[in-house]
């Protein structure tokens, strides 16, 4: 319709042109007393012959005028006067009204290119249209769609026992005519992309040869095995480098941020349909009127410019020079209008009569490529429509950035540029009991050499979107335990086997228990899982348990759940049977219902910290082989119900810091089995007798209390290691500590209130660790040179507290051992540095933060 309108302006400049060159009329007298007229405008029916002279010489005889000697110029008048009085204005002007009606044609064909809400849109479009062309990613994700089609066209042929040693065949996509290499063959590509893209890689004077350019992105080998079946993650070609797969990914989200701008309105649409409906108006309007026009033109006119007294006569017969040549052009002119609103009526047929805010790439579909490339709507539904009348190999080549699995595959390439075997090898750490560990945070997807890495036996997936763990993790034999950090991950069929078989621990992270993957259920030899996360949901009680079933881990041994319950899930009783370790910290939400620990009979530790308990949960006494009860950051004001712990004869280590416990009450004496008492970071000022008659008590923690002495009954627990009351208020330790309590290892003194140490302490031969920091101390006793468990950093004291010893105590202390625990890593050897014990204590803390 552009070309037409410009054959259309062609035309009516070229009658403009012979207008303004060449317009005029002549006239002649028309004598009404001539014998010879044939008709009322005296017009001879014979031509004008050498026979006739006499008859013309007569008729001149009779010929009357006033003789002025201005012949030349009285005609020139007349012929001015009846060009303006009798030649109609459709010969004078309807050129120059077919002009105004060709250019009001050529602006209305391309209001849609300049109208605002349309132009930028259709700009951005053309331009991500030239850059999606001219992508390296583009001709190799179509060339591996190539070598799919030909391989799936090649398995058919064997079917049908076609020989092998055909050319296979290529399909329909690859055979019009225009050039896959190059995308920017077409002028509008070209002129769009001109100031914003770089030149096509390929030029498009190729572009007459498309099979020729569509075979170049084949292998050449391939061509002659049609049989060959590429598998699913094979390579197509040579690797992209890392600026054009950046490129590549930055188009991909360039294009689905132009997809959700562009499919949120029908802009374009209306603004087009209105514009061609206005065309199909103008045609008719300008044929209903143009085409009657054209009898007006007439070659001849008859004129009475009122001029007998100046010449003589009185009528003229006029002829208009340009008639016949104005006639033709008119008639091409309409010509041309009518094939102009033939196309006008068939695209409003086409608009109206096809869906163009709905596009689907089913053509893709049916050839095989790009089977996910999604349906569109809207604006960007219709320019696609637009690109298929231009060509359809440009909608192609923007499907490859619209198609998520080709996405997925660029970046499957780009891991695997960057993460390669070495650079994964290089990331592997050891944890803290010296397994092989990696980590990986924030990657798009799993690199597919992560897979190769047979040695790794700890993997945290750390805020990874699309983990998918492939068949190929069967490669990673020694893979025991899985940590996933807010990662979705999805497992295939081969792959789920594996971790069925070999998996032991699972820890989860989350937001909203819809989150677990629902293959976690089904890990059936899976010992140990961690969930962290709310696994409660909002409804009442009786809803407080979100988690699907846990019948298929029948070996889970192991279950710690960080989130905020209500209850006790009574799920758990489908894996009472094997589950021995209860972990439950609730985030300072308070526990209501603990009737579900009475069906878990085999558990051997509980820990139950910031639920808000404000008693010993009585559910616990049905737990009669409970080894461990771990009751920390709760609301413990009393422990009267540990008369009821009587029964727990095996309960070996017990638990409760960070409570509000006042005091213990003498029943603590029952619990003959205790080796660990933990009542450290309460508000205790005493202590019974009672609890010095657990004399298997090896570990007795009492930091952080209000106590302010310490009963000689201390000296009844002879199997203390571990002695630990910092952060109290004693001012004197008892004789019978460092008399009888021989076994102690590990001493904390630190803020209180000492004065002095006792000279017992030479007889503490297995101390290893004393901390007497932060007390009233003004020397410290030389006794201290006898326990040799201390050099090495084994005293924590103010430094200038060390200068109270001799010269030779202090460098015994402060010489580093071999033999203590602390130093177990550290080489004893001269090129060691002998750092001080304070510096120890810098190292050691730094360390462990670490």
């Amino acid at each position: 319709m552009d070309y037409l309108v410009l054959l259309m302006l062609m035309v009516s400049i070229l009658a403009g042109t012979l207008l303004l060159s060449q317009d005029g009329v002549v006239c002649v007298p028309i004598c009404s007393t001539s014998s010879n007229s044939s008709d009322s405008f005296g017009i001879p029916s014979d031509p004008v012959t050498p026979h006739t002279a006499s008859s013309v010489t007569m008729s001149k005889s009779l010929a009357k005028g006033i003789r002025t000697d201005l012949d030349y110029q009285q005609y020139v008048y007349v012929s001015t006067v009846c060009y303006h009085e009798a030649l109609p204005w459709v010969s004078r002007f309807l050129p120059y009204v077919t002009l105004l009606q060709s250019l009001l044609l050529l602006a209305s064909g391309s209001f849609w290119f300049h109208f605002p809400l349309t132009s930028a849109r259709i700009e951005h479009f053309l331009t991500i249209l030239a850059k999606c062309c001219e992508s390296p990613w583009t001709s190799r994700a179509l060339s591996h769609a190539a070598k799919l089609d030909r391989a799936h066209h090649s398995h058919h042929s064997e079917e049908d026992k076609v020989t092998r040693t055909q050319v296979p065949h290529i399909p329909k996509l690859f055979t019009r005519q225009s050039s896959l290499d190059s995308g920017t063959d077409s002028p509008l590509l070209a002129r769009a992309g001109s100031t914003s893209a770089q030149p096509s890689p390929c030029p498009s004077n190729l572009s007459h040869c498309s099979t020729v350019s569509s075979l170049s992105m084949l292998e050449p080998a391939s061509l002659h095995k049609a049989g060959t079946v590429l598998p699913e993650g094979s390579s197509t070609g040579p690797t992209l480098d890392r600026s054009d797969g950046e490129q590549a990914r930055a188009l991909f989200e360039r294009v689905r941020r132009f997809r959700a701008h562009c499919e949120s309105s029908n802009i374009i649409y209306k603004v087009y349909t209105a514009q061609t409906v206005f065309k199909v108006l103008k045609f008719i309007v300008i044929v209903s009127y143009t085409t009657p026009l054209l009898a007006s033109i007439s070659f001849t006119y008859i004129c009475q410019p009122h001029s007998q007294a100046l010449i003589g006569y009185r009528t003229f017969q006029c002829s208009h020079l340009l008639s016949s040549v104005l006639r033709k052009l008119m008639k091409a002119y309409i010509c041309l209008m009518g094939l102009y609103g033939l196309l006008g009526v068939y695209t409003l047929f086409w608009i109206f009569h096809k869906s163009l805010r709905q596009y689907s790439f089913q053509h893709l579909h049916e050839i095989g490529s790009m089977l996910d490339a999604p349906d569109l709507c809207n604006d960007l539904a219709f320019l696609l429509h637009m690109t298929d009348q231009y060509d359809p190999l440009l909608a192609q080549r923007l499907s490859v950035f619209l198609s998520p699995v080709s996405e997925t595959r660029l970046m499957e390439e780009n891991l695997e540029r960057r993460w390669n075997s070495g650079r994964l090898r290089s990331m592997i750490t050891s944890d803290h009991k010296g397994r092989p560990l990696l980590q990986l945070v924030a990657v798009p997807h799993l690199p597919p050499t992560l897979f190769t890495l047979s040695q790794l036996e700890v993997l945290k997936l750390e805020l990874i979107g699309d983990a998918k763990l492939t068949s190929q993790i069967s490669n990673m034999t020694a893979l025991r335990e899985l940590h996933l950090y807010h990662c979705s991950a999805t497992v295939e069929t081969g792959a789920l086997t594996v971790l069925q078989e070999r998996l032991e621990s699972l820890h989860l992270t989350f937001t909203q228990a819809t989150e677990i993957p629902g293959w976690v259920y089904s890990l059936r030899n899976l010992q140990e899982l961690h969930l962290s996360g709310r696994v409660a949901s909002e409804g009442t009680i009786g809803r407080g348990w979100a988690l699907g079933s846990l019948r298929y881990l029948r070996h889970l041994r192991v279950l710690t759940l960080r989130g905020t319950l209500q209850r006790i899930p009574s799920e758990l009783s489908e894996v009472a049977g094997s589950l021995v370790h209860l972990e439950i910290h609730n985030e300072g939400a308070r526990l209501l219902v603990l009737t579900g620990l009475r069906r878990l009979v085999g558990l051997t530790e509980v820990e139950l910290q910031g639920c808000q308990l404000e008693r010993l949960p009585s559910a616990l006494l049905a737990l009669t082989g409970l080894r461990s009860l771990d009751l920390q950051h709760n609301s413990l004001r009393t422990l009267e119900e540990l008369l009821g712990l009587q029964h727990l004869r095996r309960l070996s280590c017990l638990r409760l810091a960070h409570n509000r416990i006042l005091a213990v009450p003498t029943s603590v004496g029952i619990l003959r089995a205790l080796e660990l008492l933990d009542l450290a970071h309460n508000e205790l000022r005493s202590l019974p007798p009672a609890l010095f008659t657990i004399h298997r008590l090896r570990r007795l923690l009492l930091a952080g209390n209000l106590l302010e002495e310490l009963p000689a009954e201390v000296g009844a627990l002879t199997l203390l290691i571990e002695l630990d009351l910092s952060r109290n208020r004693i001012e004197r330790l008892p004789e019978a500590l460092f008399a009888n309590c021989k076994e102690l290892r590990i001493l904390n003194l630190a803020n209180n209130s000492l004065g002095s140490l006792n000279m017992g302490l030479c007889s503490l031969r297995h101390l290893s660790k004393l901390d007497v920091q932060g007390n009233n101390l003004e020397e410290l006793p030389v006794e201290l040179g006898c326990c040799s468990g201390l050099r090495g950093g084994g005293l924590l004291v103010e430094s200038w507290l060390l200068h109270t010893l001799p010269g030779h105590i202090r460098d015994f202390l402060q010489q580093p051992s071999c033999s203590s625990s602390e130093t177990n890593s550290r080489p004893c050897s001269d090129i060691f540095p002998a750092f001080s014990a304070t510096q120890w204590s810098f190292l050691s803390s730094v360390e462990s933060q670490i």
